[in-house]
């Protein structure tokens, strides 16, 4: 998660969802938090909460800084974390009545808080120039709770270095199939060295849904129901194990091992893997940590046409504003500034996507080159394939990242076969939304 969703531990841990929101704590929220103080001479404080890792730590203190600098009334204090732990925090501050003022969302998460009165209706923030998609991922039955800093979109990433090693040709990614996949990536593990891979294996969300999304089904619907068979999670299952069998996956061990590992720690960043998945808005910050210009590539299909690989524009992630903030306006003030303001644009770049405001892209689309034009490109080659929006998850969606990762885990160990894995994790999931 990761959303992007977002660095997350080779890919699942880091950018999926994974933490699971306790669903007793946001029970707790009330509307009287001190997410913020006014200080005695009328100055406003603002606590602004985002998951990241250095780079967007660097460019979001930068902003910030800029904020200040022309709003100097008001003083922003941060507070980043890794996406690791971040949403525990975030639910244990909401429980005890001191949630952050601005909130940096997931589209996992926000059904969830917004069911319990726990986000503002941002009214104020303009998002006239949005695309409709991005504005309604981010609206529940209590308004605009989510708005959208950027769109991006999965894909396959390839080490060209790796693949000239192995003496193998980058796919022809606008016709292969599943099949193709996982003949190229088994071939890589033969040609290249013991200790490289051609996938890295940790399944996430986003992979499941553009799964599911390829037989024209979802993970979940908008009304909290699963919007698939156990038959079809078997067969994925089944697929993720025929991946361990061919080599394409290490051992069960090491992807278990991986899925705990830092950013810039994982086989991918380290030049021991030849392939993954990964968000789009991911591929700079990873070509700079690897120091390698990653080349983006469409995901498989099952037909072999690139207009039904599943792929679908979403929200990088969201800002969200708390509903007990003692500053509402100036909350909204500062959320507009992060999503339309040009010089904002300049400084945060395509770190959370290809902007979604139509005059910050503009500006982003002006200055970037290197990896952030290939991400460009590649946003805008594929623009006629993507297909309609995902359903904005619904409550308890949070929970389906790690239970799935569980049960890929049961089917990569031997303890589980796929087709008994999916029923339970079918059942599971089913339940998680139930009681969401």
């Amino acid at each position: 998660m990761r959303n992007d969703s977002t660095r997350t531990t080779a890919r699942t841990r880091r950018v999926a969802a994974l933490g699971v929101v306790t669903t007793a704590a946001l029970l707790a929220v009330t509307a009287c938090s001190g997410g913020s103080d006014a200080a005695e001479d009328g100055d406003v404080t603002l606590r602004f909460t985002w998951w990241g890792a250095e780079h967007r730590n660097e460019v979001t203190e930068e902003v910030i800084a800029r904020y200040e600098e022309q709003n100097p009334d008001v003083t922003i204090e941060a507070e980043n974390s890794p996406w690791e732990g971040y949403w525990d925090r975030l639910a244990t501050q909401s429980a005890g009545s001191d949630a952050p003022d601005v909130i940096q969302m997931d589209a996992s998460y926000l059904s969830e808080y917004s069911a319990r009165g726990a986000l503002l209706d941002m009214d104020q923030v303009d998002v006239s120039s949005f695309d409709d998609n991005a504005v309604q991922n981010g609206t529940t039955d209590d308004g605009l709770v989510g708005v959208t800093t950027g769109i991006n979109t999965m894909t396959v990433l390839a080490n060209p270095g790796l693949f000239e090693q192995a003496g193998m040709e980058l796919p022809e990614d606008e016709s292969w199939t599943w099949d193709d996949y996982l003949e190229m990536t088994s071939d890589l593990r033969e040609e290249l060295p013991e200790e490289v891979y051609g996938d890295g294996g940790v399944p996430q969300t986003a992979d499941l849904q553009i799964w599911l999304r390829q037989q024209g089904k979802h993970l979940a619907t908008a009304d909290g129901e699963l919007g698939h068979s156990v038959a079809d999670l078997e067969k994925y299952l089944e697929y993720q194990h025929d991946l361990l069998e061919a080599g394409s996956y290490p051992s069960a061990t090491i992807m278990q091992e991986v899925s705990g590992m830092a950013p810039g720690e994982s086989p991918f960043e380290t030049g021991e893997q030849a392939v993954g998945r990964w968000w789009s808005n991911q591929v700079p910050a990873l070509s700079e940590q690897a120091a390698v210009d990653f080349e983006p590539l469409r995901f498989p299909s099952q037909s072999g046409s690139s207009e039904d690989n599943g792929l679908w524009f979403k929200s990088t992630m969201m800002y969200s504003v708390s509903s007990a903030t003692e500053h509402p306006e100036e909350a909204q003030e500062f959320v507009d500034f992060l999503v339309n303001d040009e010089e904002a644009a300049e400084i945060i770049g395509m770190d959370r996507g290809l902007p979604a405001s139509e005059g910050a892209r503009e500006v982003v689309l002006d200055q970037i080159d290197g990896q952030e034009q290939v991400v460009a490109d590649f946003i805008d080659e594929v623009s006629d394939e993507i297909g309609a929006a995902e359903p904005v998850p619904p409550v308890g969606f949070s929970q389906l990242q790690d239970i799935a990762y569980r049960y890929c885990n049961e089917v990569f160990f031997g303890r589980l076969t796929p087709a008994e894995a999916a029923e339970q994790m079918h059942a599971e999931m089913q339940e998680a939304l139930d009681q969401g």
